[in-house]
């Protein structure tokens, strides 16, 4: 519930790739992950790869989602949009030089600020409350030759929360989002050897500001990458295909700044606290069809880090700027093959080790915003990851299904997590080592895969049973505990029916089991001090995720040159009040007031959900 992280085999939501041509996108959603920040409407490919990770990608553990934009249609205008009760979308594509050049742009808002605020009278404390995201994506692209092509693509798009409370003066706002550009050129040298070069920028930004009178207070943080890569495809025949290629990034963290003030005082520090990392690699790898039934890839990945600029909060007070000594170097090898057993049936295998070296700091049991990038350096190592998975592949009925299973097993090494006792806040005062604990992990499972693509009606459903477990010398005793992202049990099904060319109805429903979270066991008083001791790390589950979507799509006959349809649609139909977090409050036992300290009081647990049922209408418009 409200999750906007990926979870991959084991992995957490800093251990996936995301990337949106070329770039990488550091948060992948909207509204708390009711909203993906990728525009279908704008989108060309999705390739998402989470086993036998070829050489190419790294920086990983998990998996890739590499998206590619549309590049604009070249030969005529087109105008596609939708106008719906949450949000409303326009994309305008179409030609600058017939056959030569071509434009895209696609923008999104929803506007829940807009519709709530007359719902809310103007007398009331929180009036000028609201939320919305808006986003923007871009590209274009030059064809110089037959042989270069020009391609110039970017994304804005920001989420941003506003509170007000009239009674005590108090104005928040909260904006964060990402922003992306690449600019790419692609030559072809030959039929057989072909280069792409790309000039990369990627910035993820989360900022809280609050005002009170004359006190004002602006906390901020995030990441900036700098990348430059070039990309080789050299096919010597339709059987053998290599790739090589090198890629350089320099990264810029901002882990937690803030400036203020109060009154006519102004706390500004002369130099916004940042650490500076660069990271780069080298790849080679090879396609080759060893007979008419064997197919394989080996690759090697070369990839080093060097963590420069302070190496904590405390060095940057004291304007002590070191250079970490540990320059990380590591070969990554990738292998993975495919044997066709029959026309119909594969049977598959691969082996792929990782090295990432920046992480996610966060101590919540899902992922926000506020979650701290943070790069590897003297006091932290990068973490790696060794996969083994197989699987068996079987088409039936002509083609008509898809089945699969699936397993994997992952060893992770040089895993990090907040100390016990220490929150994010506390990571100013204290270096790296004093705030992370280290230890390993290892994930297993199996997944299994029924698909239909023909018929009238198609879908699919996949299920997977998963263990993950951490092992920490300096946290839960030294005992193993699960990760906050372990999910024993992992269901969902689709389906799509075309009833008539006017009518089609489609459905999906996700089941999964419940975070794992620490809770607190007991709080008592000792004088005038409250103490709180803890359950083991992650020892309670929450309640299991599920929910039922369903929608129907009304097309009418289609004009000459305009097209529409309706969409009716329900999130959640049943109302599934699924758990976001759960929170304390001591509740006196008379009905009056009480305090922990005079043991009148019991606590009590509450749940807190976000999405009930929501349902929506959407004008979709095309010409």
């Amino acid at each position: 519930e409200g999750n906007s992280g990926l979870y991959v085999r084991g992995g957490g939501p800093d251990q996936n790739l995301i990337l949106l041509d070329e770039a990488v996108v550091y948060n992948a959603a909207h509204l708390f992950g009711f909203f993906s920040v990728f525009n279908a409407d704008a989108i060309k490919d999705i390739n998402i790869i989470k086993g036998g990770m070829p050489a190419e990608y790294g920086g990983r553990l998990s998996s890739v989602l590499d998206i590619t934009m549309k590049d604009g249609n070249n030969k005529k205008y087109e105008v596609d949009g939708g106008i719906g009760l949450l949000s409303s979308r326009l994309t305008i594509q179409g030609p600058i030089q017939k056959e030569k050049s071509s434009f895209i742009v696609s923008g999104r808002r929803t506007y829940i600020d807009v519709l709530s605020k007359p719902f809310i009278p103007k007398d009331s404390p929180s009036y000028g409350s609201g939320y919305y995201f808006y986003d923007l994506t871009t590209k274009v692209n030059y064809r110089i030759s037959d042989k270069d092509r020009l391609y110039l693509s970017g994304y804005f798009g920001r989420d941003v929360f506003n509170f007000a409370n009239t009674d005590n003066g108090i104005g928040i706002k909260i904006p964060w989002g990402n922003a992306t550009t690449s600019l790419r050129w692609n030559h072809l040298f030959t039929d057989k050897l072909f280069m792409n070069t790309s000039l990369i920028f990627s910035d993820f930004r989360f900022e809280f500001n609050i005002a009170q009178s004359e006190f004002e207070l602006k906390i901020f943080s995030g990441i900036n990458d700098w990348n430059t890569k070039v990309d080789f495809l050299y096919q010597p025949s339709q059987r053998h295909t290599v790739k090589f290629g090198t890629n350089y990034i320099y990264h810029e963290f901002s882990p937690g700044n803030a400036t203020g003030k109060s009154g006519d005082v102004v706390f500004e520090p002369d130099q916004i606290y940042k650490l500076y990392s660069n990271e780069g690699a080298l790849y080679l790898s090879d396609d080759f069809e060893v007979s008419d039934v064997l197919k394989v890839h080996a690759g090697l990945r070369y990839s080093s880090f060097q963590h420069s600029g302070y190496i904590s909060f405390r060095d940057y007070i004291k304007n002590d700027f070191t250079r970490s000594d540990d320059n990380y170097r590591h070969i990554e090898p990738r292998l993975s093959f495919r044997y066709q057993l029959t026309p119909t049936s594969s049977f598959k295998g691969a082996y792929t080790q990782n090295y990432q070296y920046i992480h996610l700091a966060s101590t919540s049991s899902v992922t926000l915003p506020t979650d701290l990038w943070i790069p590897s350096s003297a006091g932290i190592e990068p973490k790696f990851a060794d996969q083994y998975a197989i699987g068996y592949f079987k088409n039936l009925n002509d083609n008509m299904y898809e089945t699969s299973i699936e397993a994997y097993y992952k060893e992770m090494t040089n895993l990090i997590e907040y100390k016990e006792g220490v929150l994010p806040e506390d990571n100013t005062n204290t270096s790296n080592d004093d705030a992370f604990a280290f230890g390993n992990g290892d994930s297993y499972g199996i997944e299994l895969l029924l698909k239909k693509n023909k018929g009238k009606t198609t879908g699919w459903i996949g299920y997977t049973l998963s263990k993950t477990t951490l092992f920490f010398d300096d946290v839960n005793n030294g005992d193993p505990f699960p990760a906050k992202y372990d999910r024993r049990h992992d269901l969902e099904m689709t389906a799509t029916h075309k009833l008539s060319d006017k009518w089609s109805f489609s459905s999906v429903f996700v089941y999964g089991t419940g975070n794992a979270i620490t809770l607190p066991n007991e709080r008592y008083a000792i004088g005038e001090n409250i103490y709180t001791e803890f359950t083991s790390r992650n020892g309670f589950r929450m309640e299991p995720y599920h929910r039922l979507d369903i929608s129907a799509t009304y097309t009418p006959q289609k004009k000459k040159k305009f097209q529409s349809s309706w969409n009716f649609s329900i999130y959640n139909v049943y109302s599934r009040k699924n758990p976001y977090f759960i929170y304390f409050a001591l509740e006196p036992n008379d009905g009056e007031e009480g305090s922990l300290v005079e043991g009148n009081v019991t606590p009590k647990a509450y749940q807190v959900s976000i999405f009930p049922i929501l349902p929506s209408v959407t004008w979709n418009f095309n010409f």
